[in-house]
C-alpha cells in the first residue's frame, strides 16, 4: 500500500468516525427531547432550546472531522 492509498483509508476513517458520532447523539438528543415534551408540554420552550444548543455542540463534533480531512487531503 503506498502512501496515497494511506492517506485517502486515513480520511475515510477519521470521517466515518467523526459523523457516526455525532448523527447518533444528534438521533438520540432530538428521541429524549420529544419524550419530554410529550410528558410536559408546558416547558416544550425550554426543552426546545437546550435541545438545539446541544445538537449545535454535537455537530461541531462532525465539522472538527471534516476540517482534519481536508488538511489530510490537501497537505
Amino acid at each position: 500500500m503506498d502512501a496515497e492509498t494511506a492517506k485517502f483509508l486515513a480520511i475515510a476513517a477519521i470521517m466515518t468516525g467523526g459523523i457516526t458520532g455525532p448523527a447518533i447523539a444528534i438521533g438520540w438528543l432530538a428521541s429524549r427531547a420529544m419524550d419530554a415534551i410529550g410528558r410536559n408540554p408546558e416547558a416544550g420552550g425550554k426543552i426546545q432550546t437546550a435541545m438545539i444548543l446541544a445538537i449545535a455542540f454535537a455537530e461541531a463534533i462532525a465539522i472538527y472531522a471534516l476540517v482534519v480531512a481536508l488538511i489530510l487531503k490537501f497537505v
